[in-house]
């Protein structure tokens, strides 16, 4: 009885130690030498800069000051808005790394060919499209006065 209640306790400690284990390791998204910077972006739709953002599928580059290290691609999909990094997301910053909107339907690696969907950020090609790319979330948009913050 002793034996079974040592090989059973024994089984749960190294249940719950993998469980513990598996749960804190988090999935990367993007390789270890992406470049984190602040995020801090005001724009106004209202300005003819930006007007494509007031039309579903719109997109433009974002190239202003606390826009990362190369900038974001904003793209509206519906009411509301997808913002990618424009460093690729599975190579260390180099020349032809910056991501690229082609065709108005896909986000393009120059380096590689590496290619995503624009307004979804899925993988279309390439032969590293495990990782989609950098994608902010953090951003409050004023329908009324049309002004979008994106932030990180």
């Amino acid at each position: 009885m002793k034996k079974t209640s040592l090989i059973l306790s024994i089984f749960i400690l190294l249940v719950f130690s993998n469980l513990a284990i598996n749960s804190c390791s988090t999935r990367e998204d993007t390789v270890n030498c992406f470049p984190n910077n602040p995020i801090n972006v005001t724009l106004n739709l209202n300005l003819p800069a930006y007007n494509n953002l007031n039309y579903d599928s719109g997109w433009i580059y974002v190239n202003e000051q606390q826009s990362g290290t190369r900038g974001l691609i904003i793209v509206r999909v519906g009411n509301s808005f997808k913002i990618y990094d424009r460093n690729a997301p599975h190579i260390c910053p180099d020349n032809n790394t910056t991501l690229e909107v082609k065709d108005n339907i896909a986000i393009l690696c120059p380096k590689d060919g590496t290619r995503w969907i624009l307004r979804t950020g899925q993988p279309e090609s390439g032969a590293k499209t495990s990782l989609p790319p950098k994608t902010y979330t953090n951003f409050n948009f004023d329908p009324a006065s049309k002004i979008l913050n994106v932030y990180y």
